[in-house]
């Protein structure tokens, strides 16, 4: 059961979405967990009619633009298929502290699991017109710059601010949507 305030009421149009790691801990600075995350969006795009617009990933977060024919239901998958893949990539390199924060984070209503990986919701905004989508966009590929981390937003490789230049992207995303 969420427990969210945001529904997504009109799935078929692209959404702006942040998925945040519970504590804002740093779990995408390992290669792995980002493709853990990548490969899923792949599979969303291959069997759930999964179209990713735009995307940022950073150390403990990552925004999206999407749409889908059941966003929510895809989105609620996501994060629960990465959230148990992430927790088999933290045993499997022996990162007893992150998962220790994970169990320490975890809601004590949420008894099915031993830990919580990702903040409850993802906090969508539909995106209504070509001039929100550009400002969603620019505010992902913006992201890493204003924390400091590039000194261009193409310099950032879990962006598709390469995508959007004409470079090769870690994943195909829709550019053409206006």
């Amino acid at each position: 059961m969420t427990r969210s305030r945001y529904y997504i009421r009109e799935p078929e149009y692209p959404h702006f979405m942040t998925c945040t790691i519970v504590g804002w801990l740093p779990v995408f600075t390992r290669p792995e967990a980002v493709q853990i995350i990548l490969d899923s969006w792949t599979h969303l795009k291959l069997h759930h009619n999964f179209k990713l617009f735009g995307f940022v990933i950073l150390e403990n977060h990552l925004h999206l633009a999407a749409a889908a024919t059941d966003l929510q239901a895809v989105m609620k998958n996501f994060k629960s298929f990465t959230a148990r893949q992430i927790v088999d990539l933290l045993r499997e390199k022996g990162a007893e502290t992150l998962l220790w924060q994970m169990r320490l984070f975890k809601k004590r209503y949420k008894t099915e699991s031993e830990f919580q990986v990702w903040q409850e919701g993802n906090k969508p905004k539909q995106i209504q017109n070509d001039d929100m989508m550009r400002q969603k966009l620019t505010y992902m590929h913006e992201n890493p710059l204003k924390r400091g981390y590039v000194d261009e937003p193409v310099h950032w490789r879990y962006s598709s601010a390469r995508n959007y230049a004409g470079l090769p992207g870690v994943i195909d995303v829709v550019t053409d949507w206006a």
